[in-house]
């Protein structure tokens, strides 16, 4: 690529980068003088880029709302990056995405060069993640309306269908969006509760923006909100488990929706106490047998039981090889 090329490119970049650009920073960052900075711009119009200028001592530049800088300037990376992306959206529930990911594959690669589009479609082809698969899909509309009200802080009314109950229809405050063991959810304040909930977005009927606003508590975390809602859900048994090892440790060997975990005080070693609700204690038991530190049962005493009864049936399943006598 020739040096005035690379200049008009890097032009156009920083126009769509920056708001307001001077001629003085254009001049600057093109390593040219003012004069020919302006030229530049000059050649960006007669491509019928929409750039408009602004008086002053060295004059002023800025594109057009709404204008996108094609995405030929990405790099390998890039384009793996945004291959990899495309790819994570097909495992994301959405009734449109095969279509939405193809339609922007193909527009994408009409724009790139030869190499570029080599890589993004080869990323899109052997790249697979172990993303939970979607269990139904729910409309595009529905989660767009959602962030919209999640960035703006705005109220809206959703009309919801839980399974096995009426429709209901209630104001809500949208403090986030998350996506979870294969479904979409909005975490926020529900008026018709009173109280912080959480709503799979494919159970979602409609949603509709209303004249109110809302501000969500500082620093939320919608992933984090959505597993404490969901593993504090109340079940059958409720398990307290101390976790003889440090809180890294528990984090790497246990999945975060198995329960909360909390530091244990006062112990001579690092410790945790993992509180969970549970409907199968045989599940429990599987699970933390496969920990490779000590651990003790608070409560109940089943899980107590269900771990002896596991632990029983390991040792009669392990095959003891027999050595017969040979001769003397």
């Amino acid at each position: 690529m020739s040096l005035p090329t690379s200049r008009l490119l890097a032009a156009l970049e920083l126009l769509q980068a920056r708001h307001l650009v001077t001629g003085a920073e254009l001049a600057i960052k093109l390593e040219v003088d003012i004069r020919t900075a302006r030229r530049y711009v000059s050649r960006l119009v007669g491509m019928g880029v929409p750039v408009s200028s602004e008086r002053g001592r060295d004059g002023a530049y800025h594109l057009a709302s709404g204008f996108k800088l094609p995405p030929m300037m990405f790099t390998d990376e890039e384009a793996l990056a945004l291959g990899i992306g495309l790819v994570a959206a097909r495992g994301l529930g959405l009734n449109t995405t095969s279509v939405a990911v193809e339609g922007a594959l193909l527009k994408l690669e009409r724009v790139m060069p030869t190499s570029m589009r080599t890589t993004l479609r080869a990323s899109s082809r052997a790249v697979e993640l172990g993303l939970h698969a979607p269990a139904s899909a729910l409309q595009g509309k529905v989660l767009a309306v959602l962030t919209m009200a999640v960035d703006k802080q705005q109220r809206v009314m959703l009309n919801y269908q839980a399974p096995d109950a009426p429709a209901t229809q209630r104001p809500f405050d949208p403090w986030g969006l998350a996506h979870y063991t294969g479904h979409w959810y909005v975490v926020g304040h529900c008026h018709l509760r009173r109280g912080q909930r959480s709503f799979r977005l494919d159970r979602v009927a409609g949603v509709y923006p209303e004249p109110a606003s809302f501000l969500p508590p500082p620093a939320f975390d919608a992933l984090a909100a959505l597993r404490e809602n969901i593993s504090s859900l109340p079940r059958k048994f409720r398990v307290q488990v101390e976790l003889y090892a440090g809180l890294d440790p528990v984090r790497r060997h246990l999945s975060l929706e198995i329960g909360a975990l909390t530091p244990l005080p006062g112990q001579p070693s690092p410790g945790v106490l993992l509180t969970s609700q549970v409907d199968d204690l045989d599940w429990m038991a599987r699970e933390l047998a496969r920990l490779p530190f000590a651990f003790a049962v608070r409560q109940p005493a089943e899980l107590g039981a269900a771990l002896r009864e596991l632990a029983d049936r390991l040792y009669h399943l392990v095959a003891v090889p027999v050595c017969a006598a040979g001769p003397n």
